[in-house]
């Protein structure tokens, strides 16, 4: 992998996470994000519209005047939500039934309008499908953490409910930790996504400062070692 391209997969699923340091997209974030299985659900969801928009526009960005530029992003967000939301309904019932309204709210996440905006609309194909695969990516991995984390604090278990998205073969995914009377319901409830979420952010940075001074540091040995 090129650097260029590794500085991309960098900043989508770490660097500038969606989720983490945008703050984009919350609103499903914190509601969905009760189990592990519906946010990966719908984390898958938003990595298929990320991609498929990010390489519409950046193939269509040379035939697109300013004035309407927008309004087709828009537009073509929406359809592409639409067709994820009509599989889900006929391949993914149940789960479906579970994201419920948060499947069509895809379209006002502001990271997919964001990248076709700020990326694909400048950049060749690959690099945006890639661009497209790292941030959704980011977002992805947010949700299946904080859902993992939520669902293990409320309930003792992971996994359950996986059969939805996996198919019967699944069924016997779950695992349970502790009897879900001794969990701690606050962890299910909206207080424990915005808690949940504030840790996440704050370990975030705890690591990116933990690393910046470290490069400090190496980069001050090396010029001492140079002087010497």
């Amino acid at each position: 992998m090129s650097s260029a391209n590794r500085e991309i997969v960098n900043t989508g699923l770490w660097k500038n996470n969606p989720a983490l340091v945008q703050l984009l997209g919350l609103c499903p974030l914190l509601a969905v994000s009760n189990s592990l299985v519906n946010g990966l659900g719908l984390g898958i969801a938003t990595i298929a519209v990320l991609c498929a928009s990010n390489l519409i526009v950046s193939l269509t960005r040379n035939f697109l005047r300013d004035e309407i530029r927008i309004p087709v992003f828009v537009l073509l967000i929406a359809s592409l939500v639409t067709i994820i939301e009509l599989v889900m309904n006929a391949w993914f019932h149940e789960l479906y039934r579970v994201l419920g309204i948060f499947v069509p709210l895809i379209v006002t996440n502001c990271a997919i309008i964001g990248r076709a905006e700020a990326f694909a609309s400048r950049n060749p194909p690959l690099p945006s499908l890639l661009d497209g695969m790292a941030m959704g990516s980011g977002f992805a991995a947010t949700l299946v953490v904080l859902g993992a984390i939520r669902e293990l604090v409320g309930r003792g278990s992971l996994f359950d409910g996986a059969e939805l998205l996996f198919g019967d073969i699944a069924s016997n995914w779950s695992i349970q930790f502790f009897d879900p009377e001794h969990g701690f319901i606050l962890a299910l409830l909206p207080p424990g996504a915005f808690i949940g979420l504030g840790l996440l952010v704050a370990l975030k940075n705890v690591l990116d400062s933990r690393h910046a001074r470290r490069t400090t540091v190496s980069l001050a040995s090396g010029e001492v070692s140079e002087r010497a």
